[in-house]
C-alpha cells in the first residue's frame, strides 16, 4: 500500500468510472480530445439508464440493446457538440430518444394518430391527469391484470413514436415536463400538448378498462 508524506497507508486512488460524476467533466474533456479510453467509463455510468429509458418505450430487450448501442456510437461521434449548457444525461438521454424514435418511425406502428401540435387544450382533461388506470394487485386479479396490462401495451402502439414517447417518459420514467422538453428537444408547450393528446387518445382506447375497474 502506498503512504504519505507522514508514512501513514494511503488508500489506492479510485479509478474515475467509479467516482460517479466527479470526474465526469475531465472525461469528456479527455473524449472530445480524442481520447477514446475516457468514453468507457462514460458508457459503464450510464449505460443501465440508457438501456432502461429506450426498453421503456420499445419493450423489447435485444432491439433496446442495440439501441442503447447505437446511441453511444452516435454520441461518441458528437461528442465535440457538447457544450455543457445542459448535463450529459440529459444530452446523451435526448440521442437515445432520438434514435428510439427512428426505429419506431421505421416500424410505421400502425393505427398512430398524428395530431397538431399546436393546437390549445381547452377541453376537460388536465395536463397532469392520470393516463392509464391504477388497480390494486392482488392473487385474484393476477389474470385480469395481465390482460389489463396487454390492453395497456397494445394502446400504447397505435400513438405515434412522438406522443407514445412523451407518454412513457412521464409515467413511466417519471421525468418532468422540462426534463422531457429537454431529451425530446421541444418546447415544453410541445410537450404538454403532445401529453394531452396521447392522454385523450389513450383514455378513449382504454375506455372498456377504465369501465372494468
Amino acid at each position: 500500500m502506498r503512504r504519505d508524506a507522514s508514512g501513514s497507508p494511503r488508500e489506492p486512488a479510485t479509478p474515475p468510472e467509479n467516482q460517479g460524476l466527479a470526474e465526469e467533466a475531465t472525461l469528456i474533456a479527455r473524449c472530445q480530445q480524442g481520447d477514446t479510453a475516457a468514453f468507457g467509463p462514460l458508457i459503464s455510468h450510464y449505460q443501465q439508464k440508457v438501456f432502461a429509458a429506450i426498453y421503456n418505450v420499445i419493450r423489447n430487450e435485444e432491439d433496446a440493446w442495440d439501441l442503447a448501442q447505437e446511441t453511444f456510437v452516435r454520441a461518441w461521434r458528437n461528442i465535440g457538440r457538447f457544450r455543457g449548457q445542459s448535463s450529459f444525461f440529459t444530452w446523451i438521454y435526448r440521442i437515445a430518444m432520438n434514435v428510439t424514435i427512428d426505429r419506431l418511425r421505421r416500424k410505421k406502428v400502425e393505427g398512430a394518430v398524428e395530431f397538431d401540435d399546436a393546437i390549445g387544450m381547452g377541453e376537460s382533461i388536465e395536463p397532469s391527469s392520470t393516463t392509464t388506470p391504477h388497480t390494486a394487485p392482488s392473487p385474484l386479479q393476477d389474470l385480469q391484470n395481465h390482460e389489463i396490462a396487454g390492453q395497456i401495451e397494445a394502446a400504447l402502439n397505435k400513438l405515434s413514436p412522438e406522443h407514445r414517447m412523451v407518454i412513457i417518459l412521464r409515467e413511466l420514467e417519471g421525468l418532468s415536463y422540462e426534463e422531457i422538453a429537454a431529451a425530446t428537444d421541444c418546447s415544453l408547450g410541445t410537450v404538454m400538448s403532445r401529453l394531452f393528446y396521447a392522454r385523450k387518445k389513450l383514455q378513449t382506447l382504454l375506455h372498456d378498462v377504465y369501465e372494468a375497474i
